[in-house]
């Protein structure tokens, strides 16, 4: 089992990956620029170096690159679309350099024109800024709770995209146990969760799910309202982290935590307590 947070690169890289070391975690997901905004940090060769020795010193078995929420693959606003193209491109390649395994992006939402359009601009999106990068990481579409004008809150939209994208680039998914909580998924037992997997399988294939960011969820069953909580404290609770993480298919994959702590430092605690929902320790899980 792989259990990772997501940490800030505000004082450089090989910081982040030496506090997701002190924090006790097998790995680490970072903002790729400001989540609200488009500012970026410069990457140097000698940082990415640097961040290489040091996450191998760490030990971390996993590094997520997120895009940030100003991006909106499928926006109908051409200077959006531009931005969004150029961001894809941009932080996959700086992802790659730095050696992280995943990319992982909110689809967006569509405009004025439409549901159908708006999936349609974030392949053609995906299509451009992916096609420029060569050997990069794993590009992952994350499920969403599907509120609003938001793409991405039903498998199916997901898997359209995928269908399209495959044949050019190489995109997966990346599963929210709070989004999908809240788009109907009930993960509180594995006969609700075997349901997931064997959906997921059908549409895309399993073998295209690598990662979970693992939350719990103020919002009810199928409300499509995107709201986390600290593990075991909200509706899906304590029960349903231990369905999710002792699921044979579900616990497998790399786990990352995204709750509202209100310090990083607290990830440690929510690390512990996954594996103790699991029945692992720390050690246990590097094995």
């Amino acid at each position: 089992m792989i259990i990772g947070a997501h940490l800030s690169i505000s004082r450089g890289y090989p910081a982040a990956a030496r506090e997701a070391a002190k924090l006790n975690l097998d790995g680490f997901q970072y903002f790729t620029r400001n989540p609200r905004g488009g500012a970026v940090r410069h990457l140097v060769d000698e940082e990415a170096a640097a961040f290489r020795r040091a996450r191998e010193e760490a030990g971390l078995r996993a590094v997520i690159a997120h895009l940030p929420y100003t991006v909106n693959l499928g926006s109908s606003e051409p200077r959006l679309v531009e931005f969004a193209a150029q961001v894809v491109r941009e932080d996959t390649e700086r992802a790659r350099r730095l050696g992280a395994e995943l990319v992982v992006t909110h689809p967006g939402h569509f405009g004025s024109d439409g549901r159908e359009a708006g999936l349609e601009r974030v392949v053609r999106v995906l299509q451009e800024g992916l096609g420029e990068v060569e050997d990069g990481p794993a590009f992952c579409l994350e499920t969403m709770a599907g509120q609003g004008h938001e793409i991405g809150g039903t498998l199916e939209e997901l898997a359209a995209a995928i269908k399209v994208l495959e044949p050019v680039v190489r995109v997966g998914l990346c599963l929210d146990s709070a989004h999908l909580f809240a788009a109907g998924w009930d993960l509180r037992t594995w006969p609700g969760i075997d349901r997931l997997v064997e959906r997921i399988d059908e549409l895309v294939g399993w073998d295209r799910v690598w990662a979970l960011h693992l939350n719990d969820t103020k919002a009810a069953l199928g409300s499509r309202r995107d709201r986390h909580e600290l593990i075991g404290r909200g509706q899906l609770g304590r029960d349903g982290i231990k369905a999710i993480v002792t699921h044979p298919a579900l616990g497998r994959l790399p786990l990352f935590l995204e709750t509202p702590v209100g310090d990083y430092k607290e990830y440690a605690a929510e690390a512990a307590l996954v594996r103790e929902l699991a029945g692992l320790t720390k050690t246990e899980t590097q094995e």
